[in-house]
């Protein structure tokens, strides 16, 4: 897919809990992004301590470990162009109060510590998530509906 860039997307335990996955699903595939992996998972803490290592020296840190392994998570890789920016634009800001509404944090939510998904910020850190989460790799598809959503 020309211009076309991956993105790593976490809905976090309590959008699990609240049964939020396939309204959350279903934002990404309306705007036209195309999943590309998808995964529940328990959080094992090494694991939930190495996704957040660049966070590691912040005072929250160990209650945002505590939280991710607190109930099961889903994991996705998502596809299209510009779908780092535009994902960061569907969720929302990462304080909620800050959060247009129609967002995913703005619709959803309303503490920072709660705040249900997780996106990559930038290309760069979404190749290192997809790769930390997904290391034997994505499925490489092409949906049908492709042509429809895309000129070329």
């Amino acid at each position: 897919m020309a211009n076309s860039e991956v993105t790593f997307i976490m809905i976090k335990p309590d959008g699990v809990q609240r049964g939020l996955i396939g309204d959350i699903i279903c934002r990404f595939e309306k705007k036209g992004f195309f999943l590309k992996a998808m995964k529940m998972v328990q959080v094992e803490r090494s694991f939930a301590e190495k996704h957040y290592s660049d966070l590691s020296t912040k005072s929250f840190f160990g209650s945002l470990v505590e939280y991710i392994v607190s109930g099961p998570v889903v994991a996705m890789v998502w596809q299209g162009k510009g779908v780092v920016a535009t994902g960061r634009k569907i969720i929302g800001a990462t304080n909620p109060a800050a959060s247009e509404p129609g967002t995913i944090r703005g619709d959803y939510c309303i503490e920072v510590s709660r705040n249900i998904i997780h996106g990559s910020d930038a290309v760069e850190s979404a190749q290192k998530e997809i790769a930390l989460w997904f290391p034997d790799g994505i499925i490489d598809w092409r949906s049908a509906n492709h042509s429809w959503i895309y000129e070329n």
